[in-house]
């Protein structure tokens, strides 16, 4: 969200995808509109293994209703995810479709600085949708719930391996036994 102090020195600009017009509400209670575009994605709406890839297409379908207090927008962002699986690193890609809701006051509450504000008849709504989108990444992506994830001896992936893989290896701490002959006879024979 754009940070407004009580000056409101920074000024929307009306031409950006993610500023919407509120002027044919005219502060009316109950009076609405819809509001259906298509936007690209920022570059930020992203987390360590998934990400919505900039300037993916994100279709937005809200609805704007001017209430006693501001306006209130609700509806859905719809946007492809892009990803790694967590278990074998894989390339995943799906939807998200989020759901959105968010008062933007005609002015600052004294009780609650950072609220939204409009700015004139403008809203932005990059801090109410990256919020929204970036909340519902899922943190640990999978291919497929069932995916067995890597081999942890050679890195391959457990799937194509088979299930008679396997690795001899000797447990570090164990290492320096190794050169002990096995076939010395002990003093028991």
């Amino acid at each position: 969200m754009v940070a407004m102090s009580a000056s409101r020195t920074v000024r929307l600009d009306p031409r950006s995808p993610l500023v919407l017009d509120t002027r044919e509400l005219g502060r009316r209670p109950g009076s609405m509109r819809r509001a259906r575009r298509t936007v690209p994605a920022p570059a930020d709406w992203a987390l360590e293994l998934v990400r919505v890839p900039e300037g993916a297409d994100v279709e937005l379908d809200l609805r704007l209703e001017a209430v006693m207090e501001g306006v209130l927008v609700t509806g859905t962002a719809d946007a492809p995810v892009a990803a790694e699986c967590g278990r074998c690193l894989e390339p995943v890609t799906e939807r998200l479709c989020v759901d959105v809701q968010e008062l933007f006051g005609y002015e600052q509450a004294p009780d609650d600085p950072e609220a939204p504000i409009l700015d004139g008849d403008l809203l932005d709504l990059t801090g109410l949708l990256r919020d929204a989108v970036v909340l519902a990444l899922p943190l640990n992506p999978v291919c497929a719930d069932d995916c067995a994830g890597l081999c942890p001896g050679c890195g391959g992936k457990l799937a194509d391996l088979g299930a008679d893989h396997s690795h001899d290896t000797l447990d570090p701490r164990w290492a320096a036994l190794g050169g002990v002959a096995p076939d010395r006879p002990t003093m028991e024979s």
